[in-house]
């Protein structure tokens, strides 16, 4: 019959020699053998419960569900609720990436992060978005699956983000709404605007109407943009409709 030192063990298993002192302290595996100077063997059935429970751990498996496991008490079902466990962990996670995604998008744009803002747009997040207050239900799927997410890398975001960076631009150099620039944006407008809302230029104008409102931006859930931007957008706008 093999019998294993603590050290051996530990070597063969690469783990510590502490990590096998804690698992006997805690009645996970015990070592069958020791002598009369108090040295600790393990047999070859010892070795295979620890091979089992290094298999475990690898899976992200607690201690204390690895020795039920051990016990063959209701293995199934452990693994069942550890699987469920991690899958929320996963959701969490891919959250976090896509919150994180928008928050440098933020700060691409804004070139700052505001903290207030950043409370808001979590919040906004998380919340259901009132579309069914502004737009019929069709209307409502149409903006839903092609409006551009600040969590999203598409191109139809990156688009979007230059836009407004642009018009923060004008705002801040001072330009005229009426400028050739401030003209030529408009026109990026338009055209993006007819592939966002497939071609739909009804709801391309209703929803601008909206947008242009900052309450009811801001109860959409839609990225926060300055008063003077929205009304720099808007005069530019009335000068591309007298066209």
């Amino acid at each position: 019959m093999v019998l294993l030192s603590t050290g051996n063990l530990a070597k063969q298993l690469h783990i510590s020699v502490r990590t096998l002192r804690y698992y006997d302290q805690i009645g996970l595996v015990a070592p069958s053998k020791k002598d009369e100077y108090g040295k600790r063997f393990y047999n070859e059935e010892d070795i295979l419960k620890l091979e089992k429970i290094l298999l475990l751990k690898s899976l992200s498996l607690s201690l204390e569900d690895s020795k039920k496991i051990l016990m063959e008490k209701s293995i199934h079902e452990i693994l069942t609720a550890h699987k469920s466990v991690l899958e929320e962990q996963k959701n969490g996670i891919e959250q976090s990436i896509l919150y994180t995604i928008s928050l440098v998008h933020t700060l691409e744009i804004e070139g700052k992060i505001e903290w207030e803002s950043l409370l808001h747009l979590v919040i906004n997040e998380k919340s259901e978005r009132p579309w069914e207050g502004y737009f019929t239900e069709e209307e409502n799927k149409i903006l839903t699956s092609q409006l551009p997410k600040l969590e999203s890398e598409d191109l139809s975001t990156k688009k979007w983000m230059n836009i407004i960076k642009r018009l923060e631009l004008c705002v801040q150099m001072g330009e005229s709404p009426q400028s050739a620039t401030a003209q030529l944006i408009i026109d990026d407008i338009e055209v993006l605007s007819f592939e966002t809302f497939q071609g739909n230029k009804e709801l391309m104008e209703k929803f601008w109407e909206v947008r242009k409102s900052r309450e009811a931006s801001t109860e959409l859930g839609l990225y926060p943009v300055s008063e003077e931007v929205l009304e720099f957008l808007d005069r530019a706008m009335e000068r591309e409709s007298l066209r």
